[in-house]
């Protein structure tokens, strides 16, 4: 059986704040439980979590990825932006342009996402979080539709995008230039497999299909610690 998405998980400078900030902001109740750090659920039980985690790594410029929220209509557009700011969020500029549409800010760690206009199509039916938009290259989003077994909505001009067969938020990669990577991701995928399935063999796996051991080896003993093929950290965890 291979893995499943069970988390992004965020790094946090305070992850009990960020937490409580995404869950205003989307509406995800908390999650309850002894996991370490704290994480919030989906409406619908087939999505994946959010998981906060306590991390001290310095800032270095802007995060691999982010969220693209999207929005029923320009009123919801604005109620999420206000929301978002009420609950400690900021306006930034990352370059957009004065003509587009969507309103980029950060959450009160810094991380940068993007509220949607309404009416964009390439996110309809997604939900609330339309999308994790990554910057990374066409080879990443083929390992991840492979390693997750997600098929490709989009791939053109070296851009990817997959999709869960269950519909949901896309992941997608933006192609080429890819921004050098200078420390460890802040955000990062959390995959799982059930209690009693063969962890070495869904390593050999994603192994096979590009990805890597880390240095760290391999983790604890419910947790192992890989990279991608672009170099991004993902950890694979036996679910209980």
């Amino acid at each position: 059986m291979s893995s499943q998405l069970f988390a992004i998980c965020f790094n946090a400078t305070r992850p009990s704040e960020l937490a409580r900030f995404w869950s205003g902001v989307l509406g995800w109740e908390p999650a309850e439980g002894p996991e370490d750090g704290v994480a919030i659920l989906p409406p619908d039980a087939a999505g994946f979590r959010i998981r906060f985690l306590p991390g001290q790594e310095p800032r270095t410029g802007r995060n691999r990825a982010h969220f693209d929220l999207t929005s029923a209509s320009p009123q919801e557009q604005r109620q999420t932006v206000a929301r978002a700011l009420e609950l400690g969020g900021r306006h930034i500029d990352v370059g957009q342009l004065p003509e587009e549409e969507h309103v980029v800010l950060a959450d009160p760690d810094g991380n940068e996402f993007c509220v949607i206009e309404a009416g964009n199509k390439f996110l309809a039916d997604t939900g609330v979080i339309g999308a994790l938009a990554c910057d990374g290259t066409q080879e990443v989003g083929y390992f991840w539709s492979e390693a997750l077994r997600w098929p490709l909505v989009w791939d053109q001009d070296q851009e990817t995008a997959i999709q869960s067969p269950g519909g949901g938020t896309k992941i997608t990669w933006g192609g080429p230039p890819v921004a050098p990577k200078t420390g460890p991701n802040r955000l990062y995928f959390e995959l799982a497999l059930p209690a009693d399935a063969d962890r070495d063999a869904e390593i050999d796996r994603l192994v096979s299909l590009g990805a890597t051991r880390t240095a760290t080896g391999a983790g604890d003993d419910d947790r192992a610690l890989l990279l991608d093929p672009d170099g991004n950290e993902f950890s694979l965890r036996l679910r209980g």
